[in-house]
């Protein structure tokens, strides 16, 4: 690969990121995926990526906190797509220390490393819905078994005022403006995703991050289910070939979007409620097992929405896939695919216990 000759993936092996990967991959594009390779299930991506593209994608075995290492990738780049991070608010209540260094230092490597060079890369940064927090300010009510807001709104806009629970919120959110604040300080072209629930294939969902994914393989590998709240609570799911068609018109657009943020996800015509994916799963799957309840996580919100107008407007934009069938296509794929990765609940993991394999149903 010669200089300024490919896309690099921070967080490539992951379940976004592979997809992004392999997107460009399959148009003949090459690809550098860094990825540090500790998240469960991203060897299974990593492999997946070799034995499909070849010599087109190189991994690179990284961490987004080696700012040396990090600076001679980006440095090499023509467009970087920024999704490394610690992912988990569990995970952040634990080890607030390593979700800061990994989260904020990690995306001040790659900032710091653009901003080494005459010719920065566009840079896309994934973030999240959190970095509104709880949202308990805005009324919702309980619409049969579903919440919603109760003054009718669509959805949450961009202008939503900024409000971090939870360390993983606060590491995500700082990131979030310090890419922001780059394009207006120093003119780095970057744009930044705020994003809902994203769901599809090559995610290896775990209780603590990848909901959608975990509920399908614990139905499929007949695991029981554990739901944080009392499952009436609602999110926008959005297919991951949506949300990678998405990233790739922002960047495209880099030129007029630069320091642009967008909300994107689902939107209100794929808004469901936690109870009704799980029905729905079990409805596609065959399969139902036992479901308990406990208590709400911290910062988490009874509704969630994005509202993606400006996404659409300015992307050129629309979400194609249902909940309903993207739904339909995660079991399918699941199904197929070679699960060798534990559902491990997290009070098994506190316990130590021994994880179960989730097999695809038959």
């Amino acid at each position: 690969m010669r200089k300024r000759e490919y896309t690099l993936v921070t967080g490539g092996a992951g379940f976004v990121g592979c997809n992004l990967a392999d997107a460009f991959l399959s148009e003949g594009e090459p690809v550098v995926v860094a990825d540090n390779l500790s998240r469960a299930g991203v060897q299974h991506n990593a492999r997946w990526l070799r034995e499909k593209h070849g010599d087109r994608v190189r991994i690179e075995k990284v961490d987004v906190r080696d700012a040396e290492r990090m600076r001679s990738l980006v440095q090499g780049a023509r467009r970087v797509f920024h999704l490394a991070a610690q992912v988990a608010v569990t995970t952040s209540l634990e080890d607030p220390a390593s979700d800061l260094q990994t989260n904020i230092i990690g995306t001040f490597n790659v900032l710091e490393a653009a901003r080494s060079m005459l010719n920065p890369p566009p840079i896309l940064f994934t973030s999240t819905n959190k970095v509104y927090g709880g949202m308990e300010e805005v009324a919702t009510e309980l619409a049969g078994r579903a919440y919603r807001y109760a003054d009718g709104r669509r959805g949450v806009t961009e202008a939503a005022p900024l409000d971090f629970h939870s360390p993983y919120g606060c590491s995500k959110g700082a990131a979030d403006q310090y890419v922001r604040d780059y394009a207006r300080i120093y003119g780095l072209p970057t744009v930044v995703f705020r994003m809902s629930c994203i769901y599809g294939t090559r995610q290896f969902g775990t209780e603590d991050q990848g909901w959608v994914a975990h509920f399908a393989r614990s139905i499929l590998g007949g695991e029981p289910i554990t739901v944080y709240g009392d499952g009436h609570q609602v999110r926008d799911v959005l297919w991951i070939e949506d949300l990678v068609r998405a990233m790739r018109s922002a960047v495209d657009r880099i030129d007029t979007l630069s320091g642009e943020v967008f909300n994107v996800g689902g939107g209100a015509e794929n808004a469901v409620s936690v109870g009704g994916v799980i029905e729905r799963l079990q409805e596609i799957s065959g399969a139902r097992v036992p479901v308990t309840m406990a208590d709400w996580r911290p910062g988490d919100q009874k509704v969630y929405v994005s509202d993606t107008s400006k996404a659409e407007r300015m992307l050129e934009w629309k979400q194609t896939t249902s909940w309903e069938q993207g739904l339909e296509k995660l079991v399918e794929w699941l199904r197929e695919a070679d699960l060798t990765t534990p559902v491990l609940p997290l009070s098994m993991a506190a316990a130590g216990a021994k994880p179960a394999m989730a097999k695809a149903a038959p």
